[in-house]
């Protein structure tokens, strides 16, 4: 199969240690190693736990962004030519990962684009609370809607602190599953794109075992149906806020678990503030699970054991099993009012 026209997006925004540490290094794999022509197109901030939102009545503005090998870079108003040093010039926009993917598929790079990696997102993306929730997913999910094949690339964090030298290995094994997909795309009969697999959600875990020669096991997975806790914590005054609480804007995974949002501590409320929350998620389930709720052969189940996971998504809300239709009579509702 011949090369892709990819389009990278994600929802950590432009390359950032703390927050988006390795947008920068996956692009350099996609275009240096597979040799792929990559555009791309990112929020110019972070964007995490937004899922397939699009902010109907924002301006959405752009700027010209262009990265350096360190990954940082200059913004311009219009495009310009490179500097030196200077690898690629990419777009920014100040509204959600799906608004960046649609704007790029159909505004910018309008049926020019075969692929869509939305990614490497920082932390996993296993299980369905976190893929509802997720960005990352939701940039993917909106580009399978245009009828693009689509990927969501997740790393997820299991050492605190992560350390570097797993970083190159992912960007390595990432790239080769890509490029596997591609040339394998699976079928779907009531697939969105000519009876294929609407989009695939992979989770690669940070491990040391990225660095042996065996590499990490990959299973074809399923997504693990998993809940809610509590998501938010009270901030009132007369409540059971936690003052001095580190709350982290790019989420659970996050590289460095010291910094608070935005790298200041949460506001202090007032007497009169009754009805002050802010997101702070109960995530001991969702991160550590019970063995026992993990269904074999779940995502969920191939993180908590070091795997990667590679889940074939349809681009729909899930449906529970129904018996197959003889009479379409039989599905008439008969209520008595």
């Amino acid at each position: 199969m011949s090369k892709p026209r990819v389009l990278l997006t994600n929802d950590d925004g432009p390359p950032d240690f703390k927050e988006s540490p390795y947008v920068l290094g996956l692009y350099r794999h996609l275009t240096e190693e597979l040799g792929w022509d990559v555009s791309v197109v990112l929020p110019s901030s972070q964007k995490s736990w937004i899922g397939k939102a699009y902010h109907i009545k924002d301006i959405i503005k752009g700027s010209y962004f262009y990265p350096r090998h360190d990954g940082k870079g200059e913004t311009s108003a219009k495009p310009r030519p490179l500097k030196e040093g200077e690898i690629a010039q990419w777009i920014l926009f100040d509204g959600t990962p799906a608004t960046c993917a649609n704007i790029a598929l159909h505004n910018i790079f309008s049926g020019q684009i075969d692929l869509v990696i939305s990614g490497p997102n920082l932390g996993r993306n296993t299980s369905a609370a976190f893929a509802l929730s997720s960005g990352t997913v939701g940039a993917a999910l909106s580009s399978s809607l245009s009828k693009i094949r689509s990927i969501a690339l997740s790393y997820g964090t299991v050492l605190h602190p992560t350390p570097t030298t797993l970083f190159e290995p992912a960007h390595r094994l990432g790239a080769h599953i890509i490029h596997h997909l591609w040339n394998n795309w699976g079928k779907d009969m009531e697939g969105l794109r000519n009876g294929e697999v609407d989009l695939y959600s992979v989770n690669i875990p940070l491990v040391e075992d990225l660095l042996t020669p065996d590499g990490l096991k990959i299973y074809s997975t399923t997504m693990w149906r998993n809940s809610y806790g509590r998501l938010f914590k009270s901030l009132s005054a007369n409540g059971n806020a936690e003052p001095g609480q580190m709350v982290r804007s790019a989420g659970p995974d996050s590289l460095d678990s010291t910094i608070p949002e935005n790298g200041v501590p949460k506001p202090t409320p007032d007497d009169s503030a009754d009805l002050w929350f802010k997101f702070s998620p109960d995530m001991k389930e969702l991160i550590t699970p019970s063995p026992s709720s993990l269904p074999v052969g779940s995502d969920g189940w191939a993180i908590y054991h070091g795997y990667v996971s590679v889940t074939p998504l349809r681009a729909s809300f899930g449906e529970p099993l129904q018996e197959e239709i003889i009479d379409i009579q039989d599905r008439l509702w008969k209520m008595r009012l």
